[in-house]
């Protein structure tokens, strides 16, 4: 017994020690962050910027029922879409995904310059406002150009379209899936056959 106190005694400094310095160890979860070229923003964002992908920025639209045109292609088939529509959709998209590289690389360039004066520690307030506006201007201007690209392509859509669109993409609920509820004036039968009901 006393021998085993005694080790215990000698124990207790380490295990002081241990807890003092895992005390001031704190995960941020910013942790790794340090390594990216670009703190604000990760290699997946830079990837999507740069093929002009949505970066989530069309949600406003996308959730009300407004659908865009590159899930509208994806789901061609299942809408479905007339040769003319898909035409017609294709032209959209390719013109917006231009536009969206264009004004991505521009905020990639505006978030690059915010890191490299902060890394330099050449900054002040005024340069900072200047980076800033610069940075915002293009983070406008391409999510202008993903929700602009929505509002015109729902005109090019028929109800039983968008319906059928927000069925597969999973924000209509049961109560409102457009097999359970057919538009007034319209054949239940090839209605439901139109958009793809079982």
């Amino acid at each position: 017994m006393p021998r085993m106190i005694a080790a215990l005694l000698l124990a207790l400094p380490f295990c002081a020690s241990a807890l003092a310095s895992t005390q001031y160890q704190h995960h941020s979860p910013y942790a790794g962050f340090e390594e990216r070229e670009i703190k604000s923003l990760s290699h997946d964002d830079i990837e999507e910027l740069r093929r002009g992908g949505g970066w989530g920025l069309a949600l406003p639209a996308e959730l009300n029922g407004m659908p865009g045109p590159a899930h509208l292609l994806e789901l061609s088939d299942q809408i479905p879409l007339r040769d003319e529509q898909e035409t017609a959709i294709e032209a959209r998209f390719e013109n917006m995904q231009i536009q969206a590289i264009e004004a991505g690389e521009r905020l990639i360039e505006a978030e690059r310059a915010i890191e490299k004066a902060f890394a330099e520690r050449s900054l002040e307030k005024e340069g900072l406002r200047r980076l800033l506006a610069q940075a915002e201007e293009a983070r406008a201007e391409l999510r202008f150009v993903h929700l602009a690209a929505h509002l015109d392509t729902l005109p090019l859509l028929d109800d039983d379209q968008v319906a059928r669109y927000n069925q597969l993409r999973g924000y209509a609920s049961e109560e409102e899936s457009p097999c359970d509820s057919v538009p007034e004036g319209h054949d239940p039968e090839r209605y439901r056959q139109h958009i793809g009901c079982e």
